[in-house]
Formats: structure tokens, C-alpha cells, sequence
């Protein structure tokens, strides 16, 4: 029997084009401008991610799932005990004339106070991205979530 795990979903609209928001969730040169202190990686399947925000939280991760311009899944692969069973994924899909981001961080073993405060950070830097692609605002790493 499968353990139960939890999910952090959220969605967002971004006026910007596919390739802008696919560039900006997979590329290391973008992905610093919204989330991590330092970043690199190569943009491809099987590419190892480095997301680094600080000496303690320096953290490896693997693209598992790579639809370029449509989906982009990375999987930790060496971080925080809360986080190294999980993964997330950015899918964009358009409707009604409007682009979503559908974003999920999967396979968290429990909801505790660090999923909830995930969930927290992660709708912060979302805005944080919408406004990265929409405005090209860089927020400052010390005030991100």
C-alpha cells in the first residue's frame, strides 16, 4: 500500500507568451530572478539542477519530465528532510484566450508547519514570477518569501 502524501497546488494567469514563462521557470539566468540566490542546471531531461539559497539550504534537483513550452517537472534529489520526497512541476495551458500556470509541489509525507509555510512561499514567488514575465520586476533574494 502507498503511503499518503500531500500537494501544494496553485494556479495563475500570466500575460506572456509560452516560451517567456517556459524560460522563466526552466532557466537557471531567469529562475535567479524570482526564487534562488544562485542557480544552475542544464535545461533538458535528466539535467541536475543546483538551487542554491544559502550555505544550509544548497539543494540538487532532477528534471524528470521536460514538454518544452508546455510542462516542466524537477525532483529533489538532495535537500531538507521535508522536501527530498518531493517534486514539482509547472504546467502551461491555455484557455479562453489566457495562459495558466497549473503548479503543484507533490509528495510531501506530511502537511506540517513546513508544508504550510511552503505553500505560503510558494504563492509569493509565483506573484513573484507573474511579475518577473509581465513587468520584468526583479525582487530582491532577501525580500522573496
Amino acid at each position: 500500500m502507498k503511503a499518503k502524501s500531500f500537494t501544494i497546488y496553485h494556479n495563475l494567469v500570466i500575460n506572456g507568451s509560452k516560451k517567456d514563462v517556459f524560460e522563466a521557470i526552466s532557466d537557471p539566468n531567469h529562475l535567479v530572478n524570482w526564487w534562488p540566490l544562485k542557480c544552475s542546471g542544464e535545461v533538458k531531461l535528466g539535467g541536475v539542477y543546483r538551487l542554491f539559497f544559502s550555505e544550509e539550504y544548497d539543494w540538487l534537483a532532477k528534471v524528470v519530465y521536460f514538454d518544452p513550452y508546455n510542462t516542466f517537472e524537477l525532483s529533489m534529489i538532495k535537500s531538507d528532510e521535508d522536501w527530498a520526497t518531493t517534486s514539482f512541476k509547472y504546467e502551461l495551458v491555455e484557455k479562453k484566450g489566457k495562459l495558466w500556470l497549473n503548479f503543484s509541489h507533490e509528495g510531501w509525507e506530511t502537511e506540517n508547519d513546513h508544508f504550510k509555510h511552503s505553500s505560503y512561499c510558494w504563492a509569493m514567488l509565483l506573484n513573484g514570477l507573474k511579475n518577473y514575465v509581465e513587468k520584468g520586476s526583479i525582487i530582491p533574494f532577501v525580500d522573496r518569501a
